[in-house]
């Protein structure tokens, strides 16, 4: 499985967020396209001076948007019909569709302030793109199922229009993860700063850093160890430690527990320390994290 080169996305050229439309594809390129995205007509004309200004002013700010929205633009002389229907009186007319309606609008040459204004306002502004946080989206719900095929193309996709999303990167680097290809994963997450604070991006570093670990003796072992001497540390630490590389955080989290509660000072306080890594890999909002975190607090401050 190989990443997408985002040198080689269609959104590098724009061509694939502006196109020239026409009255035979507007129910194609606007009205179905903006139940995806929002879609901005641009009606144009050969012979309009304010049309030649306003026309690359609205594709630079398209193509700034990365993605939150896409451009038609329609020649009125050649493609009358929906621009009568529309009731476009003069040129340069822009309309924004959104789920098949026309929703906003504006007559005439702008400044670029307000053209990023408009923009904005039918992508919620710069929280982000609306296409990218679908993808986003998608991906998550595709690793959920376990459709790893769904989310490679999902977090690929984003990393086409922003190859520096960390999101992205880090969703990425949970497919390989998940295909059972840790270094590829590896390579994958230092796409990402190294000082990131994005929290997937932490999650998917501290699941490497679990996983790297190899624990002395196996589960059947390590078990047996601890059934027979509930007091040997170490032995629940390193079972601790292979069921976190198992990705079985739950498991872990209980016998670290148990170590903290039996001697919370025992090897430099090592049980408490691998507690917040697994937090962190299984995800701070997680319900293992959530509960893990809540216990803690409970030994520690009984």
């Amino acid at each position: 499985m190989t990443l997408i080169d985002p040198t080689l996305s269609p959104n590098r050229s724009g061509d694939d967020l502006i196109k020239e439309g026409t009255d035979a594809s507007f129910m194609t390129d606007v009205v179905e396209a903006s139940k995806v995205q929002p879609v901005i007509v641009d009606f144009w004309a050969t012979w309009c001076g304010p049309c030649r200004t306003l026309g690359p002013a609205l594709e630079k700010a398209v193509r700034a948007a990365k993605g939150a929205v896409k451009m038609v633009k329609i020649d009125v002389d050649a493609n009358p019909a929906y621009a009568g229907q529309l009731r476009v009186q003069s040129i340069p007319t822009v309309y924004a569709f959104i789920n098949g309606q026309p929703v906003d609008g504006f007559q005439g040459a702008i400044p670029d302030s307000q053209i990023k204004a408009f923009i904005d306002k039918l992508t919620g502004g710069a929280g982000g793109s609306t296409e990218t946080a679908q993808l986003l989206e998608l991906g998550e719900e595709s690793l959920g199922l376990n459709d790893i095929g769904g989310a490679a193309q999902a977090f690929a996709h984003v990393l086409s229009i922003e190859p520096e999303n960390e999101k992205a990167i880090a969703g990425m680097a949970r497919v390989y993860l998940a295909n059972g290809d840790p270094e590829q994963a590896l390579q994958t997450i230092a796409m990402a700063p190294q000082d990131s604070k994005e929290p997937a991006v932490q999650s998917v570093r501290a699941q490497l850093a679990l996983a790297a670990k190899t624990p002395t003796g196996a589960f059947t072992e390590l078990e047996a160890r601890v059934a027979a001497d509930p007091n040997d540390h170490q032995a629940r630490f390193d079972l601790a430690e292979a069921q976190s590389a198992a990705g079985d955080f739950k498991g872990a989290v209980d016998h670290l527990l148990a170590i903290v509660q039996a001697d919370r000072e025992w090897n430099d306080q090592a049980a408490r320390k691998q507690l917040l890594t697994i937090f962190e890999a299984a995800g701070l909002s997680s319900d293992v994290s959530k509960d893990g975190r809540r216990r803690l607090s409970s030994i520690l401050f009984s």
